[in-house]
């Protein structure tokens, strides 16, 4: 999952981001309001955190603004803000979700994936294909009752593959949730990942679209 993390606040967002990453998220991070207009401008992602106290616009206005432009991404709150009338102005401004700093990352991390599961319209915590299962939260994968150890960036692929069913998504899309922004990307690596893939849990499972990209095949 491709997130884009809001927060101003250097150590926190630090730590933030290193914790999202382990869980395997792929995560961008940026600490002012003008810098998460240009990102999500120019980059698909599948879930925000939002801070609220950020040094050039308040972040409830921000997010305001954001669903009067019609942009849908679901979106956490982060913040010291703990009034039940701060919350409730949080969730009317069009927030899918509130937390209140400090908190725990456990916590975040189960927000986040209840939020992604909501938004693809699924209430089950693992998702399916064929004689695939596959639990988000934990990262555990299972081919026809087996187990399956995956690399990180494999799993990563394998995720959003799976949360885009019938989707095509193109080769710099795919970067994007496998690599995040900050990880140097060799030129052959997707097609690396694919393979190895292909060759771990079948031939059709991963369909080339060419010129496009790359959607989920037939279910193994």
């Amino acid at each position: 999952m491709h997130l884009l993390l809001i927060e101003d606040d250097a150590l926190l967002g630090d730590g933030v981001q290193a914790g999202l990453q382990a869980h395997g998220f792929s995560v961008a991070w940026v600490t002012r309001a003008a810098d998460a207009d240009a990102a999500l401008d120019s980059t698909a992602f599948d879930l925000v955190v939002l801070d609220l106290g950020l040094p050039d616009q308040d972040g409830l206005s921000l997010l305001a603004r954001w669903r009067r432009l019609g942009r849908d991404e679901p979106v956490l709150v982060l913040t010291a803000r703990d009034g039940v009338e701060h919350r409730v102005t949080g969730l009317n401004a069009g927030a899918d979700d509130y937390l209140v700093k400090p908190f725990d990352l456990d916590e975040l991390v189960a927000r986040l994936h209840a939020l992604m599961r909501r938004a693809a319209g699924r209430a089950a915590p693992v998702i399916e294909y064929g004689g695939l299962r596959f639990e988000p939260a934990a990262q555990r994968l299972w081919l026809h009752g087996e187990a399956v150890t995956l690399p990180r960036r494999e799993r990563a692929l394998l995720q959003a593959l799976l949360q885009s069913r019938g989707q095509v998504l193109t080769p710099v899309q795919l970067a994007d949730r496998v690599y995040g922004w900050t990880d140097g990307v060799e030129s052959n690596a997707l097609a690396v990942h694919i393979h190895n893939l292909r060759r771990k849990l079948g031939d059709a499972l991963i369909e080339t679209v060419r010129g496009e990209g790359y959607r989920l095949g037939t279910p193994p």
